[in-house]
């Protein structure tokens, strides 16, 4: 749509916006004592630049002639209104002579702005200009400021958004059942630019003195400590806080929240104050991230040599809030999903989410927030490193958990997934205008970040790898680095090629197949090992394929935990020679699934290997690593489905709840596909088969002794078995169902989300009543949550199209929407089609919703990913040509690229699948 003139939200120009009244505004800033001026105004550019929109925006970082030392920063927000009020005084230096200032702001009207030299006589600007496809302002002065030290000083009024970005507020209810909101903070990547005017980038870093201006009978928090708290002179409703000033800081980690909490507060053993600040009356459902957050922050203090460098940590949780959680110095924002614990209504899979969410958002702390990247570019380094080392901290605060073997499920088969599409990108991505962030907090930056550093710290060894990220945090703190750094900090530590290694991996896009032969030679292995390119469409001749710098382990049956050669592949092909190996013993690429790659065995190696799964002396994280690489190169062509299916029935004595995860997960990817034919049943019938044994083995109550894992598992396995129609898993689950919605036996809450998927898969409209009852009861985000994923298992189209009508409705959290949507589309052929058409439908509202961010993308995701027919990867490529998202736009290449290699496989392997599923089911002759 063209953009009408002046506009102050969506228009490329903007005279001064046009939103309040001089008389309004001068009301507005009496709190501050200043007085308006009217300045004048300039257009930015020609009104020819409204018309046209490149594909990618050009962009240029702020000019460097004047940057910030201190931001002291005044608030006063209106929890009625949804406005708030600010005033900026900033210690500047001025590093050349300059008549104007360029700042990001956007969604702010700036009142009043003027400079003040050291020493020096105040100098008005005399115009703004707004430019706000780039988010910038421009102040301009009269005369030129000079170089040396200033105070910058601007007056400002913004709008508390319900966007979940910026300055925003967030709806909750108090426990009397009055609704009401809280004001919230959410900067990263780009946004703290809607709260104040700032040098909005990660590089220009300063202190920051905040002041809050809020209702007394509401809390107040900053990034840090309170150091005054007194009555406000001109309304006694309300207090004004003032917090210490911060480190030397990037904006996007500044954070604020005034709103209604109670909390649970502790001391970690090395001396910080911890809070877990919760909704009124949940306290004590802050009580596990507190334990979690107490034991972590010592151990991060021990494992990088480094003390957690502020007096206090404040994790809260927010109603509305669009990611998983935000790491701001000192004051942790989370989904109360991602933070609070009912020790009777949470299952075990929410206390590891919780507890991994704590641990990830607790090493940015050191790893993004003392230590930060240089720009946007070097974002996976935050986030990949953080998402690695969650998992160190929860094994060591709970080794029960066995969480290595979930990493390898839970991203590094993830990562290897969208790493094989020709979509994909580098881990590392140049970054330029701000829309282009957001495209990378995907699973490449988090999960393959981790996986690859997993990689390196394996190849280095942790006593060195500890020692260079020691050096590496000393000296970069409280400034910022390149991924350049670490690998010369690494290096140093290690006398490894770190860089040469490591460039190999995130400097190129995809990773290798690692294709395997052998021959035995008296009492010698002699290994052929070649690498090239993994592609998810399957093998390719390129004269130019890319090489890696392969980490390869080798270990043997006769000590499978063990490795016995280590060998770094930098060629496209060596022949490695292992002495002593019987003939009858089998030998094993890449034990533990560290290395970031898939292994092709020539077909003697993998006959050799398969008993080996089976009788359990494969290690579970190799029986997982093994059967996911089949799966991958079967959907790639280069292998038979039907082999997969074959081995898939060698796990029938598996005890591992990781491997049957990825089990599961592999067997509903190939469901979903089978969906498209006529004999979905059949893939029904042996899931049904495979997950019986297991089933019966679990029963449905928790035996003594039994512990965190068993509970994933039990839930996992009826779910599986429920959905796919097993008949007395289906009876057992409307009995529970029955009893507890008469309340006379409430489920365990690890059994409701396999009892609530099983009876709606096979119920009809009064089980949705009754689950929407339920869901409007239900007290804990977590139960509503548990609800939302499920209720698109209903198979009526009538009653499909309830549940998404439902997922717009107020019942249903903003960022929660996204997965009723999906949950419709993942359940079945018809629920794929109405999620798409209810998409389309509603685009102006979601993308109103969710742009700019990345529930756009993952909305996009899991509404088409599982479509396999030509076709619709042409219409929604089509449709979202003229629907722009510029968030999403490599999600949607990715999908349509995932449409197109489903169709292929359903085309290629449907008959093979359908005559294999078939001579199953005959009678033996």
């Amino acid at each position: 749509s063209r953009p009408h003139i002046p506009t102050s939200r969506s228009g490329k120009i903007c005279i001064t916006p046009p939103k309040r009244s001089r008389k309004e505004r001068r009301r507005n800033l009496k709190i501050f004592g200043c007085t308006t001026q009217t300045p004048s105004f300039k257009l930015v550019s020609s009104v020819s630049t409204l018309f046209s929109m490149p594909e990618r925006r050009p962009f240029v970082r702020l000019p460097t002639d004047v940057y910030p030392v201190n931001y002291g920063l005044r608030l006063k927000p209106d929890l009625i209104d949804f406005t708030f009020e600010g005033k900026l005084e900033a210690a500047v230096e001025v590093t050349q002579g300059t008549n104007q200032i360029v700042m990001n702001c956007a969604d702010i009207d700036i009142i009043t702005a003027s400079f003040v030299p050291e020493g020096g006589e105040e100098i008005n600007a005399t115009g703004f200009n707004y430019q706000n496809e780039d988010e910038k302002v421009t102040l301009c002065f009269p005369s030129t400021l000079q170089k040396g030290s200033g105070s910058l000083k601007i007056d400002f009024v913004g709008e508390l958004n319900d966007k979940m970005k910026g300055f925003y507020r967030s709806k909750y209810t108090t426990p009397s059942g009055e609704i009401r909101y809280a004001a919230v903070t959410q900067f990263e990547a780009t946004d703290a630019r809607r709260a104040f005017p700032c040098w909005d980038e990660p590089a220009i870093k300063a202190t920051f003195d905040i002041t809050l201006i809020v209702p007394k009978d509401r809390i107040s928090l900053s990034n840090m400590n309170v150091v005054d708290r007194k009555p406000y002179p001109e309304d006694h409703s309300l207090v004004e806080v003032k917090f210490a000033t911060t480190p030397i800081m990037s904006t996007y980690l500044v954070a604020f929240v005034i709103g209604e909490y109670d909390f649970v507060e502790s001391q970690s053993s090395d001396g910080v104050t911890v809070r877990v600040y919760t909704p009124v009356g949940k306290a004590e459902q802050g009580r596990f991230a507190l334990e979690v957050a107490t034991k972590t922050l010592p151990f991060y203090k021990d494992y990088f040599r480094v003390p957690y460098p502020l007096p206090k940590i404040d994790l809260i949780a927010i109603a509305d809030f669009a990611a998983g959680a935000m790491e701001n110095w000192g004051l942790v924002t989370y989904r109360e999903t991602a933070l609070l614990i009912d020790p009777k209504n949470s299952c075990a899979s929410s206390r590891q989410w919780v507890a991994l969410v704590v641990g990830h958002e607790l090493a940015h702390q050191w790893f993004g927030n003392l230590v930060t990247m240089e720009w946007w570019t070097h974002l996976w380094l935050n986030e990949g490193f953080a998402s690695w080392i969650e998992y160190l901290c929860v094994d060591h605060c709970f080794p029960e958990y066995d969480i290595w073997t979930q990493f390898v499920s839970a991203d590094y088969t993830r990562a290897l997934d969208l790493d094989a599409l020709d979509n994909s990108h580098p881990i590392e991505v140049d970054v330029g205008h701000p829309s282009e962030v957001d495209e990378i907090f995907d699973a490449i930056s988090y999960s393959k970040g981790a996986s690859v550093i997993r990689m390196l710290h394996n190849y280095i060894g942790d006593e060195d790898f500890r020692k260079g990220m020691n050096a590496y945090l000393l000296k970069f703190q409280h400034k910022n680095a390149s991924t350049e750094d670490l690998w010369e900090c690494l290096e140093q530590a290690s006398g490894k090629p770190i860089a040469a290694v490591m460039n190999s991996w995130t400097k190129q896009m995809g990773f290798p197949i690692i294709v395997v032969d052998q021959e035995q030679h008296g009492s010698d292995r002699v290994l052929k090992i070649s690498q090239k390119k993994f592609c998810a469409s399957g093998p390719r001749n390129d004269e130019n394929c890319p090489n890696w710098m392969v980490p390869i382990s080798i270990c043997t049956s006769e000590d499978p935990s063990c490795t016995k050669m280590k060998v770094l592949l930098d060629q496209p092909e060596t022949t490695v020679n292992i002495t002593n190996v019987a003939p009858d013993h089998w030998i094993k690429i890449n034990p533990g699934t560290v290395g970031f790659y898939r292994i092709q065995y020539s077909s003697a190696m993998l006959e050799s290997l398969l008993p080996g799964i089976r009788d359990l002396t494969l290690l579970p994280v190799d029986r997982l690593g093994l059967q996911n690489d089949l799966f991958s190169l079967a959907r790639a062509g280069m292998i038979s489905t039907v082999e997969v299916l074959k081995v898939m029935e060698a796990f029938v004595n598996e005890p591992n709840y990781t491997v049957w995860s990825d089990l599961s997960c592999n067997l509903g990817v190939l469901s979903s596909l089978l969906s498209h034919t006529d004999f979905h049943e059949d893939i029904q019938k042996f899931i049904r088969d495979l997950f019986t044994p297991i089933g019966m083995k679990l029963g449905w109550d928790s035996k003594t002794g039994e512990g965190h894992l068993d509970a994933l598992l039990r839930g996992l396995v009826l779910g599986k078995l429920g959905k796919a129609g097993h008949k007395a898993t289906l009876e057992e689950a409307r009995r529970r169902f029955k009893e507890h919605v008469e309340g006379k036996q409430i489920l365990p809450a690890d059994l409701r989300s396999p009892v609530y998927l099983t009876v709606l898969k096979h119920g009809d409209s009064t089980t949705l009543d009754t689950m929407l009852k339920l869901h409007k009861q239900a007290d804990m985000q977590e139960e509503k949550n548990r609800i939302e994923r499920v209720l698109g298992a209903i198979p009526a189209p009538d009653l499909i199209q309830r549940v998404l009508n439902f997922a717009l409705s107020e019942e249903v959290r903003p960022q929660d929407t996204v997965s009723v949507i999906g949950g419709v589309a993942g359940s079945s052929k018809q629920g794929r089609k109405a999620a798409w058409k209810f998409v389309k439908d509603n685009w102006e509202e979601l993308h109103n919703r969710y742009q700019g961010g990345f529930l756009i993308s993952r909305l996009i995701k899991l509404t088409v990913d599982g479509f396999a027919i030509d076709k619709m990867a042409a219409e929604v490529k089509s449709f979202f040509e003229s629907h722009h998202a510029p968030a999403a736009e490599r999600t949607v290449q990715q999908c349509c690229e995932n449409i197109l290699l489903n169709a292929t496989w359903l085309k290629r392997d449907a008959d093979h699948i359908h005559q294999y599923l078939l001579q199953r089911k005959a009678p033996p002759v």
